[in-house]
C-alpha cells in the first residue's frame, strides 16, 4: 500500500500548500487529488515533488505492508 503521508509532513515543515503546488508550481488538481486518497502518481510527478520540496523520494512517499498479503 502507497502512502503519502511523508509528503503532507514535508510540505508543513516547508510551508508548502496545495494551493501553492497547484498554483504556483504547475500541478494538476487531479494529481494532488491522487496524492489525498494515496493512489498512484507517476516517476516524472515524484521527480518534480522532490525538486520543488528539495527532498528525496522517501520525503514524498512510503510503502506499506499490505495486510491481505500477511
Amino acid at each position: 500500500m502507497i502512502s503519502y503521508d511523508p509528503l503532507w509532513e514535508t510540505m508543513k515543515a516547508k510551508n508548502v500548500t496545495t494551493y501553492t503546488l497547484i498554483y504556483k508550481m504547475g500541478f494538476s488538481p487531479y494529481t494532488i487529488n491522487n496524492l489525498k486518497h494515496n493512489k498512484s502518481i507517476t516517476m516524472n510527478t515524484l521527480e518534480r515533488l522532490c525538486k520543488v520540496l528539495d527532498c528525496t523520494a522517501d520525503d514524498v512517499v512510503e510503502f506499506l505492508d499490505d495486510e491481505m498479503d500477511r
